[in-house]
């Protein structure tokens, strides 16, 4: 840091990233499965994309992440939650799957189907 300009910079955008996180009058809620079996299957670049994502488009969602949802082997999963507290559940997500949720769902309301996990209950 060299400025103050720069450390206002800064706190602008920790302002942003946090108001990501909070409640408020949000279209969806996106939960990301981050216990250890989410890390490890790639959950952390899925959540960073679902963010940025989210952020460049101005949408009013809210980003966060959980523990363990209980499906290990269909990690990493995503959760979306409509308004009306629907959930609609991804599995197997990777960063270009998160990129198409955000375009798909969260901008055109078009759950994904072959992205969720009513694939593998068959």
């Amino acid at each position: 840091m060299k400025s103050l300009d720069e450390l206002k910079k800064i706190r602008y955008e920790a302002k942003e990233k946090m108001a990501m996180r909070g409640s408020g009058d949000q279209d969806y809620r996106v939960v990301v499965g981050m216990a250890t079996c989410g890390i490890a299957a790639g959950a952390r670049p899925v959540l960073n994309t679902l963010v940025e994502e989210v952020a460049k488009a101005h949408l009013p969602v809210t980003v966060m992440q959980t523990g363990c949802i209980g499906m290990c082997a269909l990690e990493p999963i995503v959760e979306v939650f409509d308004k009306d507290n629907h959930k609609t559940t991804y599995v197997l997500i990777d960063a270009k799957k998160a990129k198409d949720i955000v375009l798909r769902h969260l901008i055109h309301g078009e759950v994904i189907e072959e992205y969720t996990v009513g694939q593998y209950s068959k």
